[in-house]
């Protein structure tokens, strides 16, 4: 599966939105004039920014483990991986609804399975929203048989979980495999003795940035 994707500017996942905004905003605008039309526009400028989806360049670095998420780190903890029931080193991205939404592999690897739970629309932020919210999580298996888990979860605003990949398919690291809409989170866990590069407050763009790296 290629990495490259049509539209890279702006993600697929919003064309109708857009679509819809300006439609809606030119009419307005037409029957009414621009004052009328004015928070149409504005909110047609939030979809485009929300949408944006730039191509990114993954670091060549030996073992890396990529953001899978733009946004801003909020855990970095030893836990138990409630997917593959073994002990992890879990590091939570915050997406704000003024970050870039698609999300991308973290590694090169196999997709082995995926998980979808349903559930709430607590605020993505609060450690119970990994356990409660509405998620998709996937087991990625790389190469020596290292596994990494990769959690799409739903936030307060987000009420769509989009996911384009399945059992088999295979991933290279930086490839475009989903989006949330409207506020998220994204987990990564990763087998003990891994190494957070990466602490809380900091900002990681998907792909350009490594969060952690192997245990060599």
């Amino acid at each position: 599966m290629s990495s490259r994707y049509p539209h890279p500017f702006i993600a697929r996942e919003g064309w109708t939105f857009i679509g819809l905004c300006f439609g809606v905003a030119l009419l307005v605008h037409g029957a009414f004039g621009w004052p009328f039309a004015l928070p149409l526009w504005l909110l047609l400028l939030f979809m485009l920014q929300f949408f944006r989806d730039p191509e990114r360049r993954a670091p060549d670095v030996p073992g890396a483990v990529l953001s899978p998420a733009d946004g801003r780190v909020i855990a970095i903890e030893s836990v138990e991986d409630p997917y593959l029931k073994r002990d992890a080193l879990r590091i939570s991205v915050h997406m704000n609804p003024f970050n870039v939404h698609s999300n991308r592999s973290p590694v090169d690897g196999e997709v082995k399975q995926q998980w979808y739970t349903p559930g709430r629309f607590l605020h993505a932020t609060l450690d119970k929203a990994s356990d409660e919210n509405e998620r998709n999580a996937l087991w990625i298996r790389c190469a020596d048989r290292i596994d990494v888990t990769c959690v799409q979860i739903a936030g307060v605003l987000a009420r769509r979980i989009l996911c384009s990949v399945k059992p088999g398919d295979v991933m290279k690291r930086g490839q475009r495999y989903g989006f949330i809409r409207f506020g998220s989170r994204m987990d990564i866990y990763l087998p003990p003795g891994s190494r957070a590069r990466v602490a809380i407050g900091d900002k990681v763009r998907a792909t350009a940035s490594v969060i952690a790296q192997f245990d060599e």
